[in-house]
């Protein structure tokens, strides 16, 4: 790497990208995934607590003084507002501060509010905690996608995306089988089992901070704010882990870049880039976000009050119908990763999204029939979140790659936080009171709300999505900082 002086700061060509795409799949990157991805599987086990001890919540002796309409409908969209606010919030300061610094200190504000959840002493404190719980979820949207893109080599950057997205689903079938114990009031008091849940969380939460001590910074972005010399050392010393790991040099590194370095990005920049210069690609995130995060929040707050409403399910039971739907949903993104490295992104994004829609609309139209049971509507939900899951992964990954460098915190918090507003907040009010009525035709109008949003989604990516399977994601989207290409030919020669 070269270093020249410009008018305007220092200018460095690099190879560094191109230095970490050519990186064969080694222990070092499982480090990175265990570091970085577990944190899904944390916020699966919030939202799946939460939704599966609302009926034991609204009981005499909970020690809370709240219904089960608040728990599904007040307490999940706070939290998804907490969780929208937190993204643009910590967003903006991962483009400015670093990935590492905002990954640290967003799971410790989850940790904290998760932890004094458990000790909810009024409704008031309750609905407060689950805000703030959201808010450190949020940062950690942007903060860990960015990292974890810009720190995975190309060729595998779709597969393990949508691997850690979709682990979220572990933290589900963890919530749903701890809630089947924690409610069971021969092992726990009804006003102590839930308590030890969210106090669950807060351990594994601290256990997760002490792994991540050892992710590093991202280079790339160390490489546009100014250090360089960082970025190499970081960037060296991974190369020597891999080399040993190996035993056999690595293939050469091909490609460069001229990067003018710049400290911050200005919110009229981001802003230009983002609606102007990639306003498709614009459309396309709104797109994905808004249908799943839909189908999503308005169906995992309230998939155990459908149950216990419509099949007599008792309360204390439905974790297990839970667990199933989400080990469907784990094995979609795990399953189908692979293809969206190899059949694409386009072919494979609009195609999860659409067979989704689909299989919901025939799960509608079966519950309207009333042909449906209790396992049954769970082995049809299965189905139709096993392609579902894999597509809403897809939306992070694409938010977190087709954006410039010095956007892409702040895109993914922007599109996560308006997509999740329109359909993460309305969606768990409006399916709340759908499914509140005890009416058939309510449920089925929320299933059908969102199998139609899930099918408009399939079809613009059908036209939008972009093609960035194995591409760096330089070449996906230039960074801002970058020179022209013929100004970079020039440098070089």
């Amino acid at each position: 790497m070269t270093t020249a002086r410009a008018a305007t700061g220092r200018t460095v060509t690099t190879d560094i990208p191109a230095r970490l795409d050519r990186l064969p799949w080694s222990r070092w990157h499982w480090t990175v995934v265990i570091g970085l991805g577990t944190v899904w599987i944390l916020d699966g086990l919030e939202v799946t607590v939460v939704g599966n001890i609302a009926g034991r919540l609204s009981e005499p002796g909970s020690g809370l003084p709240i219904t089960s309409g608040q728990v599904t409908g007040i307490a999940a969209a706070l939290y998804v507002a907490g969780a929208c606010i937190g993204a643009l919030f910590w967003g903006r300061l991962t483009d400015r501060w670093g990935r590492k610094k905002l990954f640290m200190i967003t799971l410790a504000v989850y940790l904290g509010a998760t932890a004094l959840t458990a000790i909810s002493f009024d409704t008031w404190w309750f609905l407060l905690f689950r805000f703030l719980t959201g808010f450190g979820i949020g940062g950690e949207y942007a903060a860990i996608n960015s990292a974890i893109d810009e720190l995975i080599p190309a060729q595998y950057r779709g597969r393990v995306d949508l691997m850690i997205n979709g682990s979220f689903w572990l933290g589900a079938v963890a919530g749903a089988l701890l809630s089947v114990v924690a409610l069971n009031t021969d092992l726990f008091a009804a006003d102590v089992g839930w308590r030890l849940t969210f106090a669950l969380g807060a351990v594994l939460a601290l256990v997760i901070l002490l792994v991540r001590r050892h992710v590093p910074e991202s280079p790339r972005w160390l490489l546009i704010h100014g250090r360089d010399r960082e970025a190499e050392e970081i960037v060296a010393s991974i190369e020597e882990r891999v080399t040993a790991e190996r035993s056999e040099p690595l293939p050469r590194a091909e490609g460069e870049l001229v990067i003018h370095q710049r400290e911050s990005t200005t919110f009229a920049e981001i802003a230009r880039t983002v609606f102007g210069t990639y306003r498709r690609r614009a459309v396309l995130g709104f797109s994905l976000f808004i249908g799943q995060a839909f189908l999503y929040n308005a169906i995992t707050f309230g998939f155990g009050a459908i149950l216990t409403t419509f099949f007599d399910v008792p309360s204390g039971n439905t974790g297990y119908y839970f667990a199933v739907i989400a080990i469907g949903n784990f094995c979609g993104p795990l399953l189908l990763g692979k293809l969206f490295d190899t059949l694409g992104r386009r072919v494979m994004i609009s195609s999860t999204y659409l067979l989704s829609g689909l299989l919901l609309f025939g799960t509608a139209w079966l519950f309207d029939q009333g042909a449906l049971s209790a396992s049954t509507m769970t082995a049809c939900w299965c189905a139709v979140l096993f392609f579902a899951s894999a597509g809403a992964s897809s939306a992070y990954l694409t938010v977190s790659e087709i954006f410039p460098m010095e956007t892409r915190a702040m895109s993914i918090a922007f599109f996560y936080a308006l997509g999740t507003a329109a359909g993460g907040i309305s969606g768990p009010l409006l399916f709340a009171d759908l499914t509140g009525t005890g009416k058939v035709g309510d449920t089925v109008l929320a299933f059908q709300i969102g199998a139609t949003l899930m099918c408009a989604a399939g079809l613009v990516a059908a036209f939008l999505a972009v093609k960035a399977e194995r591409r760096s994601l330089e070449d996906v989207a230039r960074p801002l900082s970058a020179a022209p290409a013929t100004a970079t030919a020039a440098a070089e020669g």
